[in-house]
């Protein structure tokens, strides 16, 4: 399949382009909607939509522009995603999870493995990623399913259960014990053509129904000698548990696409009702409350955006700090938007629990869906463990303020072709820590010497303040096994730090060009992320409430005023987003 690009334009435009594209080529909207609501009343998977996706290349973006694919540049696909699944987050779960089920064979595939998954994907056949196990979810180490070697390759049997498109997939990246149960280099990974397998051999376990995503394909396979040759091996033997936690550093941090996606429906769905819902000859959006909701998650939503783009962009420029980079904003970006969907269900009332209401009957099912996120390609409770593993080196960086500045520039510039990725600088752990974090205090001091927007100097040298008391709780805890519950809050503290820095960052690269953009004018959104970032930064590390910056007066009227007329209008509702076509006027 040939991948489909919508032209060069500037270089700050493609990846938005790209998304309007798409966005252009899936329909009207509200046809999107209706069809969506049917599908998941229905349970039935979203197979029209899948098929639009393929028409349009999605499946070429899955594949590294060296392989023959389009896949140069993870913001682009960041785009891609978010613009489907603000349309229907089921679709993107199942045609997304191709990627995930193909990313070990970039990162360890030999020639020929590449060559054939390459060309199997590019020809949209889906790939599933085999690695939980029933009684075993997240602990990979003591999965049972065997790989048993003999003379000509292997023998499986077990079960792998629950995976999206275990059914559906014509290959499996599956992870597999060959040695020892419990041990780091017990486990390999195997990439399974379900068409070569001998009948009777294996056999696919029934469709688990589920609360959200309905109509996805979330069921299992189960093997009983079945055998592969032995060039089913991914990698050495033994470093399949290696490979797995390099490649979910893509993935996690990929996943923050179907966050984006959510918050923007659920915020525009809010934001029009706000506008258009009047009670005593006032629509809700002019009363102060109604307001600062909408003006609090539109500010949430923009720090989750800058957060999964600087990330999205450090897949190419910081490599190797995607260890904390990964872990950090796939614990952040599910929690911020179940948060936004919680606060903007209060402002739709009864019209976020109904089914059949027009429009606004697609809450429910967005809010339904966005709960399986967090659990994902690693649990929040999960990333976290891992955040606070790298606790002393993330200490000793922001100690000496260590910082990679040229891949940080390059991170920081959203829209710019970023560099290749090196998949062989994926490392377990990053050595210098966070680049993004630590460059704060100087950031933020460099902001104080020139001229900014009323209030944004004293958000960042607030937000570059509380970051250094969570550092020195972070140096006070000592190490264990079984990190305490403070070592969690301390880490989901480090998550929000994270968030602010990436949106300064993010603002002073992009200021001047995005000049004129309503959300940019007088830093509007840089100001309200930070201002609702330090608030519940500060409920965290338990100090007093941050005291208002110049300029918050009347920043909740004036973000709620820019937020409802660009749902109304189908502009872009966040920084960084694309414009949305409103019904009838997609083709």
């Amino acid at each position: 399949m040939t991948p489909t690009r919508t032209g060069t334009g500037p270089p700050a435009s493609r990846a938005r382009a790209a998304a309007a594209a798409l966005d252009q080529a899936l329909g009207d909207p509200a046809e999107s909607a209706r069809r969506t609501a049917r599908l998941d009343e229905a349970e039935e998977f979203p197979a029209e939509l899948c098929a639009a996706l393929d028409a349009f290349g999605l499946p070429a973006h899955y594949v590294p522009t060296r392989h023959g694919g389009a896949l140069d540049d993870h913001e682009e696909l960041l785009h891609l995603w978010r613009t489907v699944a603000r349309r229907d987050l089921s679709a993107t779960v199942a045609h997304a999870k191709t990627y995930l089920g193909a990313v070990c064979v970039w990162i360890a595939g030999s020639p020929e493995q590449t060559r054939a998954t390459a060309a199997a994907v590019l020809d949209g056949t889906p790939v599933a990623w085999a690695l939980t196990e029933p009684d075993h979810g997240a602990d990979l180490l003591n999965n049972e399913l065997t790989a048993t070697a003999h003379p000509d390759g292997y023998r499986l049997d077990g079960t792998k259960w629950p995976i999206n498109n275990a059914t559906r997939a014509g290959l499996l990246t599956l992870l597999a014990r060959t040695g020892p149960a419990g041990s780091p280099r017990g486990h390999s990974l195997l990439v399974v053509d379900k068409a070569t397998l001998a009948p009777g051999t294996w056999r696919h376990l029934p469709k688990a129904h589920t609360h959200g995503i309905r109509g996805i394909d979330i069921s299992g396979i189960g093997f009983d000698g079945a055998t592969l040759p032995r060039q089913a091996l991914l990698g050495p033997e033994g470093t399949g548990v290696e490979t797995v936690l390099r490649g979910l550093q893509l993935t996690r941090t990929m996943c923050a696409a179907l966050s984006l996606g959510a918050g923007e429906h659920g915020l525009r769905l809010a934001a029009r009702f706000t506008a258009t819902r009047v009670i005593q000859k006032r629509p809700l959006a002019e009363r102060p409350h109604p307001a600062s909701i909408l003006a609090r998650c539109a500010a949430l939503l923009a720090a989750t955006e800058a957060a999964a783009l600087l990330a999205a962009r450090s897949i190419h420029s910081l490599t190797g700090e995607l260890g904390v980079t990964a872990a950090t904003v796939k614990a952040l970006a599910p929690t911020l938007v179940d948060s936004v969907l919680g606060e903007l269900a209060e402002l739709l009332g009864a019209r976020s629990f109904l089914t059949d209401v027009p429009e606004y009957g697609g809450f429910q099912k967005v809010a339904r869906d966005h709960q399986i996120v967090a659990v994902f390609d690693g649990s929040t409770p999960v990333n976290r463990a891992a955040l606070v593993q790298q606790f002393p080196a993330l200490v000793r960086g922001h100690a000496t303020g260590a910082a990679d500045t040229a891949g940080l520039a390059e991170a920081a510039a959203a829209g710019r072709p970023p560099g290749p990725l090196e998949y062989d600088a994926l490392t377990l752990a990053s050595r210098r820590g966070s680049s993004v974090v630590q460059s704060l205090p100087a950031l933020a001091a460099a902001l104080r010497t020139r001229p900014t927007p009323s209030g944004l100097a004293e958000h960042a040298a607030a937000l570059s303040g509380l970051t250094e008391l969570l550092h020195t709780r972070m140096a006070a805890l000592r190490p264990a096994a079984r990190p305490p519950m403070a070592a969690h809050e301390l880490a989901a503290a480090y998550e929000l730090c994270f968030a602010g820095a990436a949106c300064l960052h993010l603002w002073t690269a992009g200021e001047h060009d995005h000049a004129g953009e309503p959300l940019w004018a007088d830093g509007l959104w840089v100001r309200a992320a930070l201002r609702a970032v330090r608030e519940r930064l500060a409920a965290l590390l338990r100090t007093p409430a941050p005291a208002p910056a110049p300029g918050d007066g009347d920043l909740d009227g004036t973000i709620a005023r820019v937020i409802t007329d660009a749902a109304t209008t189908g502009a872009p509702v966040t920084p960084f987003g694309a414009p949305a076509p409103r019904a009838g006027e997609a083709a």
